[in-house]
């Protein structure tokens, strides 16, 4: 039955008994005596509540599914709000599921457009600061040696300490550089990548390390791509935000044959701070490659984010 009728039915069941007590023995007379006035404003209430309770029976499923409206996240899929009530309820339940399932394919898809061409920025921008900047500084600090040597002994000084100036630049350009494309991803493999990735995070005031387990399967490099991406936000996050002494990185075989991703600290937590930037591009790649994240407090302090990929299509043929 549609919720048209259902609700058509209700509340004609509550005017028929309304009028069936005006044709039994309920008199009214002119003008209305107290008594009857109770009686009539009794049975108006009454007639108020029973169709209230009944229209809020009625109605409860299509509250259901606005409460799952104003909590759906497309980057956390999978959630759907279980499909009840009689028939219009249901099918309009199901509608939404559907459109919940081509909005997530949308999404992935944009999302993958939108970071294949960030990808792309970044290795040109990359490339400019190695080949352009980098060159150019290396120039000028070719010009300051020269210019060291032949200066007299008052001026020297100052000369290279802009040598020494210029050449810490130069060291900062080529880390963003490194940053921006990752060019030992693309030479050594993912292991090396991350290890490299936790010595560049390692500071006087934070340790990261890096632990690869035994019996990794084969990765696409896409998928090694957001493994790295991934690894280099949650370390960005601790460095920046964490206050920790101690960062790690563990990458192990999943249970279902994939990938498990660990990136683990011992900072001050994330507490009620919401999801930035950072967390959510994190989200995004991860759909990518169908994988699943999930950010918690650690075992002793701390956060936890976990990305388990799943075991890859090539190895279950």
């Amino acid at each position: 039955m549609s919720l048209y009728w259902r609700i058509l039915l209700l509340n004609a069941a509550v005017l028929v008994v309304a009028v069936l007590l005006l044709l039994g023995p309920v008199t009214v007379s002119t003008p209305v005596l107290p008594r009857e006035a109770m009686v009539l404003g009794a049975g108006l209430v009454a007639m108020l509540i029973a169709n209230a309770v009944l229209l809020r029976i009625g109605l409860v499923p299509l509250r259901r599914l606005a409460r799952a409206m104003g909590t759906v996240d497309l980057l956390r899929p999978g959630d759907r709000p279980a499909v009840s009530g009689p028939g219009e309820m249901a099918e309009l339940t199901r509608t939404f599921n559907l459109m919940l399932d081509r909005l997530e394919a949308e999404r992935a898809t944009s999302s993958a457009r939108v970071l294949s061409a960030q990808e792309a920025e970044r290795q040109r921008v990359a490339r400019e600061l190695h080949d352009e900047v980098g060159q150019t500084l290396t120039a000028v600090l070719l010009q300051l040696k020269h210019a060291a040597d032949q200066a007299p002994a008052g001026l020297r000084e100052d000369l290279r300490q802009a040598q020494e100036t210029t050449r810490s630049g130069l060291d900062e350009i080529r880390r963003i550089a490194r940053r921006l494309r990752p060019g030992v991803l693309e030479e050594l493999g993912l292991h090396s990548a991350l290890r490299s990735l936790a010595g560049e995070f390692t500071t006087p005031s934070l340790s990261a390390r890096t632990h690869i387990g035994p019996g990794l399967p084969s990765q696409s490099d896409e998928t090694e791509l957001v493994l790295y991406r991934v690894a280099q936000e949650g370390l960005t996050n601790i460095a920046r935000h964490a206050r920790a002494r101690t960062a790690e990185v563990h990458l192990t075989r999943g249970a279902d044959g994939g990938v498990e991703l660990l990136i683990r600290d011992d900072g001050r937590g994330m507490g009620d701070a919401t999801e930035g930037a950072g967390i959510r591009g994190m989200r995004e790649r991860a759909l990518l490659v169908g994988a699943a994240l999930s950010i918690r407090p650690g075992p002793s302090g701390g956060t936890d984010v976990r990305l388990d990929v799943p075991k890859a299509e090539k190895e279950e043929r």
